[in-house]
């Protein structure tokens, strides 16, 4: 029998239902620009780096490990930054940050950190934003109980299975992730008028087809955690549309690089002190996403 579930578990249905009219894999943004990350000229004199974990990449060396953020000192934001001297940058991404973080404190057994928005200031004139995967819980979700549930039916889809038996409502948590990226940017824009927004999107981090260890789920539900993963892309890349900003895709660029690759980005669920939180980016991720932001502003 399957355990009670959390009511949360139910998003993820709504996810799923929410991609059904449009089943597509997330096709990438049209390239704006072309060129070798390492010419990119210095024009930006104020970076500020708002984020969740996918950001900060915690225990990713070295990690700053004196707050609750676990933010790494070679993370993307640092990698561009480094990439462009006379840039100044103001990281305050942060592990379990999401989008409610960004106009208040972050509050946690370990501390406190100031919302992620006060960072800014009118002479901010580059901004990378990478939030959507904590809204509703979706990540601890996704990989915390649907992980759980597979012991229950190795050879089903009990974490779908758990998710249907959840009263029916309206497929709203994608279109509420779709409206608080739009936010975070109208919020931006209000404190910095001049800045060049970027809005980071999400990489694959679940398998197109087949199964593996790192990434324990019952075998049914890959395919289900395959369209969440999707499904939160679209979110953050319409978000970013609806809101004007720049959009710098990962799905396409990470194909080939989930966790159950043989050239993974993303750590499976065995956290390494010296490498990367379980499920979170590794250092290979973060260059990668660093030098597809550094052709960006090509």
């Amino acid at each position: 029998m399957i355990r009670p579930v959390p009511a949360v578990l139910a998003l993820l249905l709504v996810l799923v239902v929410a991609c059904s009219a449009d089943r597509d894999e997330p096709r990438a943004a049209p390239a704006r620009t072309t060129g070798s990350p390492t010419t990119v000229p210095t024009s930006y004199d104020q970076y500020v780096a708002l984020g969740d974990s996918y950001t900060a990449a915690p225990l990713v060396p070295p990690t700053d490990t004196s707050t609750r953020c676990l933010r790494s000192g070679a993370n993307y934001p640092a990698l561009v930054a480094k990439a462009m001297p006379g840039t100044g940058l103001t990281d305050v991404s942060c592990s379990g940050a999401d989008t409610r973080d960004m106009t208040r404190p972050q509050t946690g057994r370990t501390g406190s950190v100031p919302p992620q928005l006060d960072a800014l200031g009118r002479g901010t004139d580059l901004v990378t934003i990478g939030l959507g995967g904590n809204d509703d819980n979706l990540f601890g979700t996704l990989l915390g109980d649907c992980t759980r549930l597979a012991s229950s039916d190795p050879d089903g889809a009990p974490c779908r299975t758990a998710a249907q038996q959840q009263p029916d409502r309206l497929p709203s948590t994608l279109r509420q992730i779709r409206h608080n990226l739009a936010g975070v940017v109208d919020g931006v824009r209000k404190r910095s008028p001049r800045a060049r927004i970027l809005v980071v999107g999400y990489p694959q981090i679940v398998p197109a087809s087949g199964t593996c260890d790192l990434l324990p789920l019952a075998a049914g539900d890959y395919a289900f955690a395959r369209d969440v993963n999707a499904g939160l892309v679209r979110a953050v890349r319409s978000g970013a549309a609806d809101a004007s900003a720049e959009y710098v895709d990962l799905w396409a660029p990470s194909r080939g690089h989930d966790i159950c690759s043989a050239d993974p980005w993303i750590n499976g669920r065995v956290t390494s002190a010296d490498r990367a939180l379980a499920y979170h980016p590794l250092a290979v991720e973060q260059q990668a996403v660093a030098d597809l932001i550094l052709t960006h502003l090509r």
